[in-house]
């Protein structure tokens, strides 16, 4: 078989009800729609953590993030460190088997030249490398009281280049699709990642955006507006495929790096209050916290020549799951030679599931983040130490949902099985003295 292409298109504090396909009344997303309706929707994907830099370390090297080396919100001065060098990603494992790679937006696994996107296998980059920048200028604001003053994030490769005045998102959809045009000219497949920095704040949009929604609050409205741009860009990037004669032979996935944000800076009116612009849908907590509505993701695959389209899976997978699924389609085989030899890592392939409908390969899925722990086995899921995002905490230290019944978390049953808490606590923090004493 042809080896396929491949395209993950990731945003940037999205939550799980902030698609049309995944029940938004607000949000018009009539190309991820679309797209979910032709391929494959997930109600049980994750993210391996609750904030960005750790997430994004996950879906490009298949680990668990401190097994990676990346179990913090990475810093944007510039020459500051990120994804150890000696971490194999994606980019990295695909090139040997004749691949083609580029990444265009949102990289923040490092600033340093040794850890940037080009010395992590990607042939082309153009974007920012920091965590967040200003959607027309493209300049850092955010790390004052940090030992950061502002400074311009825009790169091509390791040149800085100004694109003052055009909308971030815009870029990164024309640059995505300037590759795949340019994709006709190469007898080779390709490995391109689209990294969205929407809807993550500052929220900027453009005026027709605006427009669209003017009918909404003004925080829903501008949320709505950044996601639509988003989804217009998937739309170009689909039209790109089929114009280039590759769409059946391309898989695309499409998700967040974690819930949305409840942090105040989204207002932009000088207040305290707490953003609820985001949606996590039923889901309990906001970006920064392992209830679900911190990791518990939008996720969307498709690959018309591979997998039956019209297809909505309830299976439990994660962001580490990617890399070795992706693999497994390229036909390369992770521990026969290449990169990743003698590498271990935590994701599982999801070839069988999707094709053949075999379970989940996830008896467990376990998560830390800021002095919390949590562990989904089945419809158990237990947290401990919970917030709600990065500073509202919860009562109770132990929190013990049954998913199945109460996917909300709204319900503790701890006290009614001590039994269960007492298994999956030693569980999960095994697992976390594991992680922490065997990280990269």
């Amino acid at each position: 078989m042809k080896q396929p292409n491949f395209i993950v298109i990731y945003c940037d504090d999205l939550g799980y009800g902030d698609l049309g396909c995944y029940g938004s009344d607000t949000v018009k997303t009539p190309h991820l729609d679309e797209l979910a309706e032709k391929g494959i929707r997930f109600t049980n994907w994750y993210s391996n953590s609750p904030v960005c830099s750790p997430s994004r370390a996950s879906l490009l090297t298949g680990k668990y993030p401190s097994r990676a080396g990346v179990g913090e919100i990475l810093g944007a001065k510039r020459g500051s460190h990120g994804l150890p060098a000696d971490e194999v990603t994606l980019a990295k494992a695909l090139k040997p088997a004749g691949y083609r790679t580029a990444l265009y937006g949102k990289w923040h696994l490092g600033i340093s030249e040794e850890t940037s996107p080009n010395a992590h296998g990607f042939d082309e980059f153009f974007g920012f490398k920091a965590g967040c920048v200003d959607f027309y200028s493209h300049i850092f604001y955010w790390g004052q009281g940090h030992g950061v003053n502002p400074l311009h994030d825009l790169w091509e490769n390791e040149t800085e280049v100004w694109e003052n005045g055009r909308y971030m998102t815009e870029l990164i959809t024309e640059r995505s699709v300037d590759f795949i045009k340019r994709s006709r000219e190469q007898d080779a497949p390709f490995f391109l990642f689209a990294s969205y920095n929407a809807p993550h704040y500052p929220m900027h949009a453009p005026k027709e955006y605006m427009d669209r929604f003017a009918h909404l609050p003004w925080d829903r409205q501008v949320m709505a507006a950044m996601i639509a741009a988003v989804d217009d860009g998937v739309g170009e990037i689909v039209k790109a495929l089929k114009d280039a004669g590759c769409y059946e032979d391309t898989v695309i996935f499409f998700s967040s790096d974690n819930g949305p944000s409840s942090e105040s800076r989204n207002w932009l009116d000088g207040t305290e209050d707490i953003y609820y612009g985001g949606s996590a849908g039923i889901f309990r907590g906001h970006k920064a916290s392992l209830f679900e509505g911190g990791i518990r993701e939008p996720a969307i695959l498709s690959w018309p020549n591979g997998f039956d389209g019209g297809q909505v899976r309830d299976e439990v997978a994660a962001m580490m799951d990617i890399v070795p699924t992706f693999l497994d389609l390229a036909g390369v085989d992770p521990v026969a030679g290449g990169p990743l030899q003698g590498i271990a890592i935590d994701g599982s392939s999801l070839k069988e599931m999707l094709i053949r409908g075999e379970p989940s390969p996830h008896k467990q899925l376990f998560w830390e983040y800021h002095g919390q722990l949590a562990v989904r086995e089945g419809n158990w899921k237990l947290v401990l130490n919970g917030k709600l995002d990065f500073d509202r905490v919860v009562p109770d230290e132990v929190h013990l949902s049954d998913l199945s019944k109460d996917p909300g978390e709204r319900t503790n049953l701890a006290e009614h099985y001590p039994e269960i808490v007492e298994r999956l606590s030693r569980g999960v923090q095994d697992w976390y003295e594991k992680v922490q004493r065997h990280g990269s």
